[in-house]
């Protein structure tokens, strides 16, 4: 009797396992170089929409999805999710001050809750301005108000791309692809800025989360539209997965690729740079340079971007405020994580993104690399 409650409380008896827990093997290669990767996929959505560039994306944070980062990462063919705090204004502005480089609808997304305020805004910018994408984000994407919304929004906007999430199972995706969602944002709790699993106990490590929900999307393809799970330039899948966290260093962006994603986004690891919001704050006893970063469900958020806006969605903190090192100009970054990543594709035999995927095998490491003298 006690060995079955025991059983009954675990979904799996297998180990789930993060970024850390793994290395990708090499194999032999027939790319001698970096330069012969191409990192951009051309994507055609369940709407036949197209989509050309890096399948990266910046997080949409305060002090990560911004225009200021937009104006360099678009550069890369980069998207960047701007925060939901943008107004129609902002975007005008910008295209006012930049007439010679507009705002791209290809490189960025509009960003929003599921508040009415949320809607209101959203609404607003889309009728008013060209726009692609939009990215519907909350923290607990198992919701039946979030899933109601999604519908709407589906239902208003056919021609839209829409990501929703976040969720990390196959359960929370399913219900995603009902909607006739076109990218599925999963990942929860592993963002360097966030407190979920902490305040909650709540989440899945990273890359097991990404197997689970690209195997459900893999199978939704295959039954609904008769897609395989396998490189072919002129098949396209109807519903793809975006990865949500855990990137700390370019490897984790290999492994989150290697692991299926067909997007991964990126939020602290571009922070601290000369582009992100904030002055630079040195350390009056050790003389170090940081910026401020902090999650978006961090009691610093809720003061200043909630209560700024007249946002009665104040809730508990799940998240937090770190300082990060100063690291420069954002583009050091970018090319410093597109290097690794070409790198990785040449040391698997992978030409491209896709081929990255299917030739990724992993062996589960206790370390992964020699930090005796780090």
């Amino acid at each position: 009797m006690g060995d079955n409650i025991y059983m009954y409380k675990f979904d799996s008896m297998d180990k789930y396992l993060d970024f850390r827990d793994v290395l990708i093997l090499p194999k032999k290669s027939k790319l001698n170089s970096r330069k012969d990767v191409v990192l951009e996929r051309t994507i055609v959505f369940q709407n036949g929409v197209t989509w050309t560039g890096i399948p990266i994306i910046a997080a949409n944070m305060t002090t990560i999805g911004t225009l200021e980062l937009y104006k360099v990462l678009s550069t890369y063919k980069i998207i960047t999710a701007l925060h939901k705090f943008h107004k129609l204004q902002d975007l005008l502005d910008y295209n006012k001050e930049n007439s010679e480089s507009k705002l791209n609808p290809d490189y960025f997304m509009i960003s929003t809750g599921i508040g009415d305020d949320d809607y209101n805004n959203l609404t607003f910018i889309l009728d008013n301005f060209e726009c692609k994408f939009i990215c519907v984000d909350i923290a607990n994407g198992y919701i039946s108000k979030f899933n109601d919304f999604c519908k709407i929004l589906r239902s208003e906007y056919p021609e839209k791309i829409i990501i929703a999430g976040n969720v990390c199972t196959s359960e929370g995706v399913e219900l995603l692809n009902a909607l006739e969602i076109d990218i599925v944002k999963v990942g929860i709790g592993g963002g360097s800025a966030c407190t979920t699993r902490i305040q909650t106990g709540i989440g899945m490590p990273q890359l097991s989360c990404i197997l689970e929900c690209v195997q459900e999307c893999a199978e939704y393809n295959r039954v609904n539209f008769d897609i395989c799970y396998e490189y072919d330039q002129n098949k396209h899948n109807k519903s793809y997965v975006l990865s949500d966290g855990g990137i700390t260093c370019p490897g984790d962006l290999a492994k989150a690729f290697g692991a299926g994603a067909d997007f991964v986004m990126i939020g602290g690891a571009f922070a601290g740079h000369d582009e992100n919001p904030g002055q630079i704050v040195c350390d009056e006893k050790t003389g170090a340079k940081h910026k401020l970063f902090y999650g978006m469900s961090s009691t610093y958020a809720m003061k200043n971007n909630y209560a700024a806006n007249n946002n009665s969605d104040y809730r508990s903190s799940e998240g937090r405020e770190l300082k990060v090192a100063y690291k420069g100009a954002l583009k050091n970054t970018i090319e410093n994580y597109l290097g690794g990543l070409r790198s990785a594709c040449t040391y698997t035999n992978s030409a491209n993104l896709e081929e990255l995927a299917l030739n990724t095998k992993f062996i589960i490491v206790n370390n992964q690399y020699n930090s005796h003298l780090l």
